[in-house]
């Protein structure tokens, strides 16, 4: 089970962009999550005409490592890593500081 899924809002803990929080576009691999507004790149793109896509230079979100990031407690207002339990006979997601579930609004 995967601790940090689509969808979930996280806070980079490492790198370039520490402390900013954003929330997960998708998975890029096992170990890699897209963030965003999180590091971001210049490209420069050519134009392409079959496509209708403009050239010049681009802002793009690359993937950041899953160590760099964790999963943002809004009952606390920080970073939180996150355990799995089991309630009811199905594996759920619960931050560690307080046991709640993850993902479910109250």
């Amino acid at each position: 089970m995967n601790k940090i899924r689509k969808g979930d809002e996280v806070i980079v803990i490492a790198g370039r962009d520490k402390k900013r929080r954003g929330v997960v576009l998708a998975r890029v691999d096992a170990d890699h999550v897209l963030v965003e507004g999180v590091n971001v790149a210049k490209k420069h793109q050519k134009p392409n005409p079959m496509t209708g896509a403009q050239g010049g230079v681009v802002d793009k979100t690359m993937p950041i490592h899953v160590s760099n990031v964790a999963i943002f407690n809004p009952a606390t207002g920080k970073a939180d890593r996150v355990g799995i339990k089991e309630v009811d006979g199905h594996k759920v997601r619960v931050y560690r500081s307080n046991g709640e579930v993850v993902g479910v609004k109250a």
